[in-house]
């Protein structure tokens, strides 16, 4: 039994696999920061993944605030005052690190489960 943090490290690594494939066979990496969110704000749409929006950008650290409303995995979940998207983590910080060659460390710090109407991410380059 690997319990729920056990099982949580799965999810994230899942996640990230998930994001580094996603980034390579779905997004242009080769665009400007810019246009690579924007494509990527179309994609998940597109593919009915979630809103993404971007709240804040540090250019100088690399660090990023994002939300996702209407997420696949988490909208319309009761609410358990937990944040559950640890599978997004993972998905979050393998496209970032796919598309800049950094690791980013991603926690969600508002979540649909604990009360809130959309997921937020906090992006931190390492």
């Amino acid at each position: 039994d690997l319990g729920i943090e056990g099982a949580n490290k799965y999810f994230h690594r899942a996640g990230f696999l998930a994001g580094v494939e996603y980034a390579k066979n779905c997004l242009d990496t080769t665009l400007e920061f810019g246009a690579f969110i924007a494509a990527l704000q179309e994609s998940l749409k597109k593919l009915k993944i979630g809103i993404l929006r971007m709240e804040a950008h540090d250019p100088d650290t690399g660090d990023l605030l994002l939300t996702i409303g209407e997420d696949l995995d988490c909208s319309g979940l009761p609410v358990t005052n937990e944040n559950v998207c640890v599978y997004d983590e993972g998905f979050i910080a393998g496209i970032l690190e796919t598309y800049t060659g950094k690791r980013y460390d991603v926690r969600e710090v508002d979540c649909w489960a604990s009360g809130n109407r959309t997921c937020r991410f906090k992006a931190t380059c390492q």
